[in-house]
């Protein structure tokens, strides 16, 4: 059955009144019709079964048959905060980390990014940022959508981190005294994990060094170096497995 996430408004009673983009995708592009089924997900938790009533050009009428709270989302609260990449890269992290259960994604300009500046991304690129993850969660069956933030500079993403508190680490190849599962045994009790990852190249040294002096614990993630687009993902599944959300 098709997922929609949805505006709390949508949803009023047992009626349900979908305008926008959403008219296109379910008249045009799935070709539903009066009596199919979707589920909406109004983005707190909450999912609706709605049979259509009417299909028109603008708007689309339905009425609730069944609600039921998901629960979906995962104890630990990741904030991924991930250098940016080069061609599509960036998109499929988003993809891929929504489908795994990250909360939010900080896009991050570093030393040894493409990008050279943060108005570089134009906000055709973040609503595209934006679709992907909505699209991702709602294959997923997410229960709530994963935030994306504007792009941010290092510096700045490194003391965003520390105001919000959690534990903040930064995998780095060249770390050798402490990993992961170490410095998981210090989660705080609010499960809010900040995950520093650089883009092609890594961090720069002095970045390292500056994200210790700001809270950041650099961690290894084992013998063998990943991809920029791989290691964010790969971290993110062992902390969800060590803490019990996966498996």
């Amino acid at each position: 059955m098709h997922r929609f996430f949805v505006s709390p408004q949508a949803v009023r009673d047992n009626r349900v009144i979908l305008r926008g983009t959403i008219v296109h995708q379910i008249r045009d592009v799935l070709r539903m019709r009066p009596g199919d089924e979707i589920v909406l997900l109004d983005n707190s938790g909450a999912a609706y079964r709605a049979e259509l009533v009417t299909v028109d050009r603008d708007v689309v009428r339905g009425r609730v048959v069944d609600r039921w709270k998901l629960e979906t989302e995962p104890h630990a609260r990741i904030t991924l905060y991930q250098g940016l990449l080069k061609g599509q890269k960036f998109d499929w992290v988003l993809q891929k980390g929504t489908e795994l259960g990250i909360t939010a994604f900080v896009p991050m300009l570093s030393a040894r990014c493409i990008v050279g500046n943060v108005d570089d991304v134009s906000d055709a690129r973040l609503e595209r940022w934006q679709r992907i993850v909505v699209e991702a969660a709602e294959q997923a069956g997410r229960a709530v959508l994963p935030s994306l933030s504007a792009v941010m500079l290092f510096k700045h993403a490194c003391e965003s981190a520390a105001a919000r508190g959690g534990l903040a680490i930064l995998p780095w190849e060249n770390e050798r005294t402490h990993g992961l599962r170490e410095a998981l045994q210090v989660v705080p009790k609010s499960k809010e994990i900040h995950l520093f990852i650089g883009p092609e190249g890594g961090f720069a040294e002095e970045e390292v060094v500056a994200a210790k002096v700001a809270g950041v614990a650099p961690v290894s993630l084992g013998p063998r170096i990943l991809r920029a687009e791989t290691a964010g993902l790969a971290a993110a599944a062992a902390i969800l497995f060590e803490l019990g959300d996966l498996g």
